[in-house]
């Protein structure tokens, strides 16, 4: 059978193959039922849900036909170097990293560097817009997690609040 779409045939593999390999990993912690959720059935219900969705785009990749075969492009590293960068730095502010003693720097600073770096990532950047939105995931956050949730995690850098 001919692929007549290649991204949606890829992007349908890839769904298939991560989805199943979270349903699969699911599988070694107790799933419960839907009345008592075990700590399994949320991943195994979200691993079962994206190999349906990733099996569903790759038979339509098979059957719908696209004009010029929608080739895939080349590989878009410039997203994926400051996605990841931010979701590693936003970890290492939260936390800190104790072992070298480099101090945690709390949750507004963390979400700060986070959207900046993340930001970075698009075609366009633009400081005000940024800072505007770190302003707003900043304040509501706090809200969310440390007035609503009463998480116990650092607000402020260490060296600030002792």
């Amino acid at each position: 059978m001919n692929i007549k779409s290649r991204k949606d045939f890829y992007s349908g593999l890839m769904f298939l193959i991560v989805g199943g390999a979270f349903a699969f990993g699911a599988t070694s912690y107790t799933i419960g039922t839907s009345a008592r959720m075990g700590p399994g059935y949320f991943p195994m219900l979200l691993g079962v849900l994206m190999a349906i969705l990733g099996a569903v785009v790759l038979v339509l990749s098979l059957i719908v036909e696209t004009p010029d075969g929608d080739p895939v492009g080349k590989f878009a590293w410039k997203p994926i170097v400051f996605v990841l960068g931010a979701n590693l730095a936003f970890g290492i502010l939260l936390c800190g990293l104790p072992s070298i003693g480099f101090p945690s720097m709390g949750l507004i600073a963390a979400i700060f560097a986070l959207t900046i770096l993340a930001s970075a990532a698009g075609d366009e950047f633009k400081w005000v817009e940024v800072l505007i939105l770190s302003v707003i995931l900043s304040v509501m956050s706090y809200l969310a997690f440390i007035v609503l949730l009463q998480l116990q995690m650092p607000v402020w850098p260490t060296f600030i609040t002792g």
